[in-house]
């Protein structure tokens, strides 16, 4: 493959991974998170499909407002074939070559370089003791956890995670939702949280390893693999809850939505 058609692919791919983003992830991800965060859970007993039929009945969603559902539903088919023809073969293709455990640790080094998110927006909403508790993982993984690599916060210690961005903090103080939005590759969100993109982009660390003098990158092309990279590695370890989801789901945008307008707003309400 020639070297301008590789470093397009990877910009393709990199803009999975929000360049500038708080803590939203794609709508395949945003699914995931909400079922495993929901009041059902799954054990080793139940089936995939009996799962997400319990799911089904314990969502209860207030009607979404939704003035662009033409284009949502457009937009969703649009990131969901993105997903199955570049990005699940990218990641498949990299899982059978990476060890699972060397996966994990890179899913945990890039959540941990984003500490000063949850730590401004968990002080934002007057959660100190989960400040203290976010502060506390970030200085056990980045030191004894090798840069955060590894997760002995709460292996050894039981240091819960509390994922908070600017989104959440507005909801916490009454700012509703607004009309629902599929955004181009970012998938599900809505008003408030696109709003909230700005002021958490300057409390991740990725804008200034790529604009400041101090980078940890060397150039723009080093970048674009670095986010690659990151959204691949994720994808190959939580692809298959998604799987599944689309599979059972009757129509994938609604279902889509009310999980990602469900998901916020049980975060918000924690």
């Amino acid at each position: 493959m020639k070297r301008l058609d590789f470093v397009l692919l990877l910009l393709v791919i990199s803009i999975f991974s929000g360049c500038a983003t708080n803590n939203l992830e794609t709508t395949h991800v945003l699914a995931l998170d909400s079922l495993k965060n929901n009041s059902v859970v799954v054990t080793q007993d139940s089936s995939e499909d009996e799962f997400l039929s319990e799911f089904e009945e314990e969502m209860e969603v207030e009607e979404v407002y939704d003035p662009l559902f033409k284009y949502n539903k457009f937009m969703t088919n649009v990131n969901d074939n993105l997903y199955v023809y570049l990005l699940k073969p990218v990641s498949n293709g990299y899982k059978e070559v990476v060890h699972v455990s060397i996966r994990d640790s890179v899913n945990n080094f890039f959540h941990n370089i984003l500490y000063p998110i949850r730590l401004v927006n968990n002080v934002l909403q007057g959660k100190f003791s989960n400040s203290v508790e976010e502060t506390q993982r970030f200085a056990l993984n980045t030191t004894v956890g090798l840069f955060g690599f590894f997760d002995p916060a709460n292996e050894y210690y039981k240091l819960e995670k509390h994922n908070e961005d600017f989104g959440q903090t507005l909801g916490h103080y009454g700012v509703k939702s607004g009309f629902h939005i599929v955004l181009p590759i970012f998938g599900s969100s809505n008003l408030r949280d696109v709003i909230s993109i700005y002021p958490d982009s300057y409390l991740n660390p990725a804008i200034y390893m790529d604009e400041r003098s101090w980078n940890l990158v060397n150039n723009r092309n080093d970048s674009i693999l670095l986010k690659a990279y990151k959204t691949v590695n994720y994808t190959s370890t939580n692809s298959k809850q998604y799987d599944d989801l689309r599979k059972d789901a009757v129509e994938l945008y609604p279902f889509l939505r009310d999980v990602y307008e469900q998901y916020r707003d049980n975060l918000i309400k924690e």
